[in-house]
C-alpha cells in the first residue's frame, strides 16, 4: 500500500465504504467527531462512495465543505465493500486505520478500545459484535459461515463479518485485493505472520436505509472463498520479513 504522491503520515485514518447510505452520513459524522477529537490524535475520515444510486455522493460533497478532515473518493462503478475498503486503505495517510460501516450499526464509542488493544506487536484488532442487532436470517447465515470458514481455513475468527477493526497501515501493504477481502482480512494477516486479536464491540440496530447483504451475496460466496484461503495459507509469504536495510 503506497501513499499517493505528496501525502504525509498522520496518526489515524477512518475508512468508511458507502453505498446508498444518504440518511446515515451526517448522523454518523456528528457522532464520530467528538470521539475522534477526544483522542488527541491527528485524523482523517475517508468515505469511499461505491457508485451509489441515491444522493450519498452529493451529501458527502456538502458535508466535506464544512469538514476539512473529510476526504471523499468515488468509484466509477459499483464494486462492493471489499473494493471500497481497499481503495480507502490505499489512500489512507494514517499510521493506524479504523475500518467501519456507514450504516451506524458500529458504535464510534468503541474506537478508543480498539486502538488501545492495538499495542506492542499487534497488527489488527477485530471487533466481535457483543449482541447482534440483525435479522434471524443474517444471524444464522453468519453463524454457519463463521464455523465453516474456521474449519476450512484453520483459523479461529469469532465474527468475520464484523468489519469494525483497528489496523496498522504497514500490515496492509501486501494484501491481495479481491471481492470478499473484508471477510478474510484477519486470516490473511495471520497467514502472513501478523498478530491479530479480537475484542467485543457494541452493535446497533439499523434505523435508516436498507441492508445490502442477504444469503445470496453473503453466505454461499463466502463459503466458496474459504477454499481459496487454504491455497493462500500454503503459499503466503511472511509480511514482516525485512531485518535491516544495509547502506
Amino acid at each position: 500500500m503506497e501513499l499517493p504522491a505528496g501525502s504525509q503520515r498522520i496518526d489515524l485514518s477512518i475508512v468508511i465504504p458507502v453505498f446508498n447510505e444518504e440518511d446515515n452520513l451526517e448522523p454518523l459524522l456528528l457522532e464520530l467527531e467528538p470521539v475522534l477529537q477526544g483522542l488527541k490524535k491527528s485524523f482523517e475520515v475517508i468515505c469511499i462512495d461505491d457508485k451509489s444510486t441515491d444522493k450519498s455522493l452529493q451529501f458527502l460533497w456538502l458535508l466535506q465543505k464544512s469538514r476539512p478532515y473529510l476526504r471523499v473518493i468515488g468509484h466509477c462503478i459499483n464494486l462492493g465493500e471489499s473494493a471500497a475498503q481497499a481503495t480507502g486503505f490505499k489512500h489512507a495517510q494514517g499510521e493506524m486505520i479504523i475500518s467501519m460501516d456507514a450504516d451506524q450499526q458500529n458504535d464510534p464509542a468503541d474506537i478508543p478500545n480498539l486502538l488501545a488493544a492495538l499495542r506492542n506487536n499487534v497488527a489488527a484488532v477485530c471487533g466481535v459484535r457483543r449482541v447482534r442487532e440483525d435479522s434471524l436470517v443474517k444471524k444464522m447465515s453468519s453463524s454457519i459461515a463463521n464455523r465453516f470458514r474456521n474449519w476450512v481455513t484453520g483459523d479461529q475468527i469469532r465474527d468475520a463479518g464484523c468489519t469494525f477493526r483497528a489496523l496498522r497501515s504497514h500490515a496492509l501493504r501486501e494484501l491481495p485485493v479481491f471481492n470478499g477481502l473484508h471477510r478474510f482480512l484477519p486470516t490473511l494477516l495471520r497467514y502472513q505472520g501478523y498478530s491479530v486479536v479480537e475484542i467485543e464491540v457494541n452493535h446497533r440496530a439499523r434505523t435508516r436505509g436498507t441492508s445490502k447483504y442477504g444469503i445470496g451475496n453473503r453466505l454461499w460466496r463466502g463459503l466458496r472463498d474459504c477454499f481459496i484461503m487454504r491455497w493462500f495459507k500454503v503459499r503466503s509469504i511472511q509480511g514482516n520479513r525485512v531485518e535491516k536495510e544495509y547502506q
